[in-house]
């Protein structure tokens, strides 16, 4: 029988624990990075403002050369449209880990990195990827492929590593793109109600276009908009129930299919939980829950679950889905026997989005009890957040139990060694 020693037993100790805490592990954040650096503020707001911020906190293994307020002076001189800067911004995202040393000792001293404005396919060629090369004195020279090779930003300092997670390096200037920096079409251009007649969604189109939900539809599409179309099958099967509905119920129903946020399709796989629509109000919660099922995204309301069966159009801010069954929010409707079993378990975080004011005024008085519409009781509510509260907390706690039992496993086994 083998016997191990007491200074073996600390190291495998020591690395259960790691390997604990390391799981356990708070995912990284650039807007709460950058915020505890001022100097970088302005980089940090178009960061938010183009929906980067979103996709550099989804990745792993990625590396931001960030611009201090100066720099991005220079690049907002040129008056480009938030579009076309997110592909600017989007070539300082790199798709791989360079941690300080790691900089200084590229193998042959230089190397391509593809940046996500390569990775998500909006580059021409190979117009998306950056030159990192090692100079003479230390230093590190950055620039865009498509750029002659000119090698015009330099490596300045370090702000924040995590290793072989996020690296946050400040460079001495923006990259230079003439593919990037090229004028793109404004997401408001995009006219919603005929990419959705065109694509299997024309019934829920036409209901759109006659309602007074349009307007804030399409109020929202510049500063982030998820909307979830019901396939036209769907929409006539309901057509029935819709008709029953009082103007302003009709108004939240439809609003209740769109969000005020951009959620890729990757982003709704990654964070389950509830989110507010642009029905929700106040009082008046219209929110539902995204529940993942391996590669299905599935839509749970108290009342149905539905599931995205397609993509109209994803265009960063403006996303559309094709959905299988017409949302029916909770107020609006009863909930049906078969209700418990497709019921959401107890959202562990919550959306939000900012609540719009147009279309509002409709939809205030869409709680008001009818033939089709008594709402759950404050009780069902207050149970809801009740569960939700001890979701949050069961994860921390659970991980503690397991680390003392381990640890009084650790010390019985020496005392009886």
């Amino acid at each position: 029988m083998t016997v191990l020693t007491f200074s073996t037993l600390i190291i495998l100790f020591s690395l259960i624990i790691i390997l604990l805490s390391s799981s356990t592990a708070k995912a990284h954040n650039i807007t709460r990075i950058l915020a505890n650096h001022p100097g970088f503020s302005t980089y940090n707001h178009y960061l938010s403002v183009t929906h980067l911020a979103d996709e550099i906190n989804r990745r792993r293994t990625i590396t931001v050369l960030a611009i201090d307020n100066a720099g991005m002076q220079s690049l907002l001189a040129k008056h480009l449209s938030v579009s076309t800067l997110k592909n600017v911004l989007s070539l300082h995202i790199l798709v791989d880990y360079f941690g300080a040393i790691k900089l200084h000792k590229i193998t042959n001293g230089t190397t391509l990195v593809s940046s996500v404005f390569q990775a998500t396919g909006a580059a021409a060629g190979t117009a998306g990827y950056v030159n990192i090369t090692n100079l003479k004195g230390g230093k590190v020279g950055f620039g865009a492929e498509d750029n002659d090779g000119s090698l015009h930003s330099f490596y300045v300092k370090s702000i924040d590593e995590v290793s072989y997670d996020i690296s946050v390096l400040q460079i001495s200037q923006p990259l230079s793109s003439a593919d990037a920096e090229a004028p793109t079409a404004a997401p408001s251009a995009v006219n919603l109600i005929s990419i959705m007649s065109k694509q299997g969604c024309k019934a829920f189109a036409d209901l759109l276009r006659v309602s007074k939900a349009l307007p804030t539809f399409e109020e929202n599409i510049d500063g982030g908009l998820t909307v979830f179309c019901p396939t036209d099958s769907a929409v006539n099967d309901f057509t029935p129930k819709y008709k029953n509905l009082t103007d302003a119920k009709k108004v939240s129903l439809l609003l209740y299919h769109g969000i005020p946020v951009y959620e890729s399709l990757q982003m709704l796989k990654s964070g389950n939980g509830v989110v507010n629509t642009l029905a929700t109000e106040g009082a008046n919660k219209y929110d539902f829950t995204v529940q993942n099922n391996g590669e299905d995204v599935k839509l749970q309301t108290k009342v149905v679950t539905a599931s995205i069966v397609g993509t109209l159009i994803d265009q960063d801010p403006f996303v559309a889905y094709k959905i299988n069954k017409v949302l029916l929010p909770r107020e609006l409707f009863k909930v049906s026997e078969m209700a418990p079993a497709e019921s959401p378990k107890a959202a562990t975080k919550k959306k939000s989005g900012n609540n719009n004011k147009k279309g509002k005024e409709e939809s205030s008085t869409s709680t008001s009890s009818s033939s089709d519409a008594p709402a759950d009781g404050p009780a069902a509510d207050e149970e809801a957040d009740n569960q939700k509260a001890a979701d949050h907390n069961i994860g921390p706690k659970e991980g503690v139990r397991f680390i003392m039992f381990f640890f009084t496993f650790f010390i019985n086994f020496i005392i009886f060694l």
